[in-house]
């Protein structure tokens, strides 16, 4: 992806129709007595200021073009997928297999095998049935330009943001570890949420998804834009359904629990889909997306496998 895709026309249209949606949620969630600074925050920090910072630092990245076969058909596959995925394998099931488990280790294990299966087994068959390849998904990219420099960078952004916007550094505290140990445990959180949120999500919604979208649309922007409100509403039945009183963006009102998840998740589903289409590497937006998670469950990491 580079300049002349951002700026062309059909490019902007999608753009904009995007704000629209963003801005017609966040207004709803306004008009409901919903907490609106939130989503602001979100479209401020991650959709401007990180998809800025992520265009700097993939500037000489050369990353290929990830083959699609059938654009139409592959993308079409997912979709209808996707709607299963978001309302029974994780609407209902994922609940289900939690409480089929003991709560400790072995429910962390039943819960990585069974997300592995739903976001990067299932998506990676149905593609490879319909003619598709996935090899090219598992790019690493290490070897591209700025890959290193983008990676630090960006892991260290996360790190600091969350330590100031989330109450994680005094979760931390609260465990009585010395520094050693404690930097143990956010190093354990980190690559386990990488694995269970960074390589599910981003496989599915990203290497998947995004670059058949981006195929069929023949636009990256488009591409982006639509993973990214599918990728908030994916969020809609798991919340509304396993929610409740003190979960954040939970209401009774299905509608405002729907614009919560577009106005808030997808602004940073909108960075990390520009980085994957401009450095194409699943490792990078993996380890970025475990970074993002780490500090916030650092404390709950301790307590389960400690």
């Amino acid at each position: 992806m580079d300049r002349t895709q951002l700026t062309d026309r059909t490019s902007i249209r999608a753009l904009l129709i995007y704000l629209g949606v963003w801005g017609v949620s966040t207004a709803y969630i306004a008009a409901t007595g919903g907490d609106w600074v939130f989503p602001i925050a979100s479209l401020v920090i991650f959709g401007l200021i990180l998809s800025s910072i992520i265009w700097f630092l993939t500037r000489k990245m050369d990353a290929p073009a990830v083959p699609v076969a059938q654009p139409k058909r592959e993308s079409l596959g997912l979709l209808g997928y996707l709607a299963i995925y978001a309302f029974l394998l994780i609407g209902v099931w994922l609940g289900t297999v939690r409480n089929a488990v003991p709560e400790g280790p072995n429910q962390e294990w039943a819960v990585l095998a069974y997300k592995l299966l739903i976001h990067v087994g299932l998506p990676a068959a149905i593609i490879m049935l319909l003619g598709g390849a996935i090899r090219p998904l598992f790019d690493a990219g290490t070897q591209r330009k700025g890959f290193w420099s983008t990676l630090i960078v960006l892991c260290a952004l996360m790190f600091a943001l969350l330590a100031v916007v989330s109450p994680s550094l005094k979760q931390i505290g609260g465990l009585n570890l010395g520094i050693a140990a404690a930097l143990f445990w956010v190093l354990m959180s980190w690559l386990w949420l990488s694995l269970e949120a960074g390589l599910c999500e981003e496989f599915f919604f990203r290497a998947c998804l995004q670059s058949r979208l981006t195929a069929w649309l023949k636009t990256p922007v488009a591409g982006i834009t639509l993973t990214s409100v599918l990728f908030g509403l994916s969020h809609w039945p798991g919340l509304y359904l396993r929610g409740g009183p003190g979960v954040d963006g939970w209401s009774t009102d299905p509608i405002q629990v729907a614009a919560f998840t577009i106005a808030t998740l997808s602004p940073l589903s909108v960075a990390l889909g520009l980085l994957w289409a401009r450095s194409r590497s699943l490792l990078l937006i993996v380890l970025v997306h475990g970074a993002i998670d780490a500090l916030p469950h650092t404390a709950e990491t301790f307590h389960i496998w400690s």
